[in-house]
Parts: C-alpha cells; sequence; structure tokens
C-alpha cells in the first residue's frame, strides 16, 4: 500500500499517510475485539457486566494513535532538518489520486446515511473519512509542487499529517478516559430521564438522580420518585414496578426507584 511505495520512494509525507489509514483498520479491528469481550454476560467477578472494555479497547487505539503521530513528527523534523528532494513518480501521485476519492465518497456516503438513521458513529465515521480526505489532499500537493515545482515540503507535509494525527489521537483519549473515570451524565440524557419517569401516573418529580456507567447499553440509575403519600403503597409499589421495568425494555436502563411519600394537601 502507500507505507510501502513512500518507503520505497523515501518519502515521510506518504509515509504518515499510509499509517494514518492504516490506523483506522487497526483501531477497527480493536473496536470489534472490544465489542466482543463487551458483550460476555456478567459473571461473579463482574456483576454488572464487562461493558467497560469497549472504553478500554478505544483507550489502546488512542495510545496508539498518539505513539504513531510522535513517532512520524519526530521523523517529519529531521527530515525538514536534513531535506533531501523525493523524486514523486506517477505511480505515488495515482495513488495519492485514487486515495483522496475513495475518501471523498465514503463521507459523503456514510453522511448520506447518516442523515436518513442519524447514528452518531455514522457521523464519526463520515467526519474521520473527510479528515483523512484533507489529509491525503495535503500530501498530494506537497507531490505535486516536488514534481513540477521542484521545491521539497515532504518534511512539513509529514509533519503535518503527524500533528493531525496526534491531535485526534488526545481527542480519542479523552473521549475514552472520561467513561472509565467516571464522567457526569449529560444535560440531555438527565432531561429525558427526568421527563421519561415524571411521565407516569401519580410521579411528582425526582431527585438525587444516580448514573453509572458501565458500558454502552449498560447504565444503572438510581432516583428518588416522589408520589403522593395519600396513595394505596400497592398501586404505588405496581407503578415503581412499572417505571422500572418499561425503562430497561425501551432505553436498556437499570433504574432502582426509591419511594418518597408527598403529602399533597
Amino acid at each position: 500500500g502507500k507505507v510501502t511505495v513512500g518507503l520505497v520512494a523515501g518519502s515521510i509525507s506518504v509515509v504518515a499517510d499510509g499509517l494514518n489509514n492504516l490506523m483506522d483498520a487497526a483501531g477497527s479491528i480493536i473496536t470489534l475485539v472490544g465489542f466482543k469481550m463487551a458483550a460476555r454476560k456478567a459473571d461473579e467477578e463482574h456483576p454488572h457486566g464487562h461493558g467497560r472494555y469497549e472504553y478500554i479497547a478505544g483507550l489502546a487505539v488512542a495510545v496508539l494513535v498518539l505513539v504513531i503521530g510522535i513517532e512520524l513528527a519526530r521523523a517529519g523534523v529531521s527530515k525538514i532538518l536534513n531535506p533531501s528532494f523525493v523524486k514523486f513518480g506517477p505511480v505515488i501521485l495515482i495513488i495519492l489520486v485514487f486515495s483522496v476519492v475513495v475518501k471523498v465518497w465514503m463521507a459523503m456516503f456514510y453522511q448520506t446515511l447518516n442523515v436518513r438513521i442519524d447514528s452518531s458513529p455514522l457521523k464519526a465515521v463520515s467526519a474521520d473519512s473527510r479528515n483523512d480526505a484533507l489529509a491525503t489532499g495535503a500530501v498530494l500537493f506537497s507531490a505535486l509542487v516536488s514534481r513540477f515545482a521542484g521545491l521539497s515540503l515532504d518534511g512539513w507535509a509529514g509533519l503535518g499529517v503527524a500533528i493531525f494525527i496526534i491531535y485526534n489521537g488526545i481527542g480519542l483519549v479523552k473521549d475514552t478516559i472520561s467513561p472509565l473515570v467516571g464522567e457526569a451524565p449529560s444535560e440531555e440524557f438527565v432531561d429525558y430521564l427526568s421527563e421519561k419517569i415524571t411521565s407516569y401516573e401519580g410521579v411528582l418529580g425526582i431527585h438525587d438522580l444516580i448514573i453509572h456507567d458501565y458500558g454502552p447499553d449498560k447504565r444503572y440509575v438510581s432516583a428518588h420518585v416522589e408520589m403522593p403519600s395519600d396513595w394505596d403503597p400497592l398501586i404505588t409499589h405496581d407503578i415503581i414496578d412499572r417505571i422500572e421495568r418499561e425503562l430497561l425494555e425501551t432505553d436498556r436502563i437499570h433504574l432502582i426507584i426509591h419511594y418518597d411519600p408527598v403529602v399533597t394537601e
């Protein structure tokens, strides 16, 4: 692929761009392994399941991205300080043009699907493909300048791609570490949950909402629910049971409700 062609031609920018694409593939494989491990059922040692393996897999990808990005940045700086002219032949130019076209098509394809079904993963993949197209486009520009103007921008282009990779890696680290250490739920999720619970008959309000995230689709929530104190305890209990059951069925939320009686008169 591009890595081999870049090594043969001695182009750090082409090698960097190729490794950027390879990391996407490696990230997909690691993510799939994470999905597989996260899908394992709960056991005695892990009563809440293994959902956080998905976050750990994401962190592994992020570390891989950062390490490669830093190494490529070092190589790019070395190439800038010790420049050597790289002759970009027709084969390299064709490969780069083809890569840009494919990445642009992928970005448009995923974006079209995202508009139809409103999927966060598809939105992320579309943005990733668009960014890859921009990075490859920068390498293509440096190759064209080198071939037709005789200026060597290979080191600068390689450094630019490396910085792009490091920037993405830092974002990935933030996104994966945050749920592992325990991030606060989004305001949208809290509002959604509050509206959902208070929509049930007899629920006057909720407070002391606590959310534990054990991985995607594995959220454990406890809440104090306010209900009229003069209602029949059996009816109140049935409503609470129904809320807990239906939120598990519709939203995969394991809800535990503490009943708080409220004097309404």
